[in-house]
């Protein structure tokens, strides 16, 4: 009997169809649930991130916004997983940041 390898999609590969799909993820980051809404992908120095525009953080401290643009590092975001939460972005936009400093895909 032959079986067939399980294809686990990695986190830069999550990150990109929901980023294509404009679509949520939840993931942990620094060991908090959240829920985050992909806008840029690259690299800062050699190590990849994502631009994001988070939503909530659902172990959340109740005296701190969850919401807000956040540059995470793509090896740091575990278990990500696309999601039916609303996809959000803010007005202030721009795929431009320092948090990246070589793009490799983003939402125009």
């Amino acid at each position: 009997m032959t079986t067939t390898p399980i294809l686990i999609p990695t986190t830069w590969n999550v990150l990109f169809q929901a980023l294509t799909d404009r679509r949520a993820v939840k993931a942990t980051y620094h060991e908090r649930l959240r829920i985050i809404c992909p806008h840029a992908l690259g690299w800062k120095n050699g190590h990849a991130k994502a631009l994001v525009y988070q939503t909530a953080i659902l172990d959340h401290q109740p005296n701190h916004d969850p919401q807000g643009w956040r540059s995470l590092f793509i090896d740091d975001i575990q278990n990500p997983t696309i999601t039916n939460h609303q996809w959000h972005t803010a007005a202030n936009y721009t795929p431009h940041t320092t948090g990246i400093d070589t793009l490799a895909a983003a939402i125009t």
